[in-house]
């Protein structure tokens, strides 16, 4: 093996692969992955009439893109979460469990701003699922309370690059907004068994502003100090339903800790054309 064709090997092998839009137009994956650690507030009164508070912590992951059309006008965004939380009733004697799956997709126009060196606005949509179960020992017929969504929304994002002295750094605030969808809920004291031998009706319940209400905050800064960048910020994500006499309250706050970068594959060609124009998503 020639060691020009080694060489390609191994630098394609350690590179996540990312796609390219042509010989002329690259669009580099923008991924990131972070560990998140706070604090949860919960209320299920499903479950309990009480309030309890706890832990929360997460792991998160994230990929940017600029998208093969227009790519300079248009990015997409894909993101997961997996959390988990443990919160205490006001007396401390009983702990509830919260576990949670989050995926998304969305798509947003952006629009740099002229006499703003630096500056980037984002707007446009996304869709996500969201399920998990809250679960309380203590309740011995029933210590389960199931979570499932899906929901279309708005989200947008401000970024912002500069210098923080040499170093370069990337700030940027996203709020997530889910506007409508179906999500899922049982009637007040049905038991999960009855739902097994049959009772199936009114479970899935179209969502709006006025039973089913989610605001997620993103607030992130990169610090870019080189190939691979430091991600440091805060989350808060406000969830809260009301449907069939039941009433169901999250929020969390959490610090945001991980590592982003940007990669590029190489084109089938193998080469890569000196006039290529790299279009990142966010940097």
């Amino acid at each position: 093996m020639r060691l020009s064709t080694l060489l390609a090997s191994v630098a394609f092998l350690t590179m996540p692969v990312a796609a390219v839009g042509s010989d002329d137009v690259l669009r580099p994956v923008a991924a990131a992955y972070t560990v998140e650690a706070g604090s949860s507030h919960i209320s299920d009164t499903y479950l309990t009439p009480l309030k309890y508070k706890g832990l929360n912590f997460g792991l998160g992951y994230e990929r940017m893109q600029a998208m093969r059309f227009s790519p300079e006008k248009w990015v997409m965004q894909l993101s997961g979460r997996l959390s988990l939380n443990r919160a205490e009733n006001p007396a401390r004697n009983a702990a509830m469990w919260d576990l949670g799956l989050e995926l998304s997709w969305g798509m947003m126009h952006r629009w740099k701003i002229d006499g703003a060196d630096g500056l980037q606005l984002y707007g446009g949509g996304s869709t996500g699922i969201d399920v998990g179960a809250l679960y309380l020992a203590r309740n011995g017929n029933n210590p389960v309370s199931a979570k499932a969504s899906w929901t279309v929304g708005l989200t947008g994002a401000a970024v912002y690059n500069f210098k923080l002295l040499k170093l370069p750094v990337t700030l940027r605030y996203q709020p997530t907004l889910p506007v409508t969808g179906v999500f899922f809920s049982p009637d007040y004291g049905e038991l999960y068994y009855e739902i097994y031998l049959g009772n199936r009706s009114n479970l899935v319940h179209g969502a709006w502003w006025g039973n089913y209400f989610r605001m997620n905050n993103l607030l992130t800064a990169d610090l870019r100090f080189g190939a691979t960048n430091v991600r440091i910020g805060y989350r808060g994500d406000i969830l809260s339903t009301k449907v069939n006499n039941i009433v169901a309250r999250k929020i969390t706050h959490s610090f945001v800790l991980g590592v982003s970068g940007e990669w590029l594959s190489l084109p089938r060609s193998g080469k890569i054309s000196q006039n290529a124009k790299i279009i990142s998503a966010i940097y």
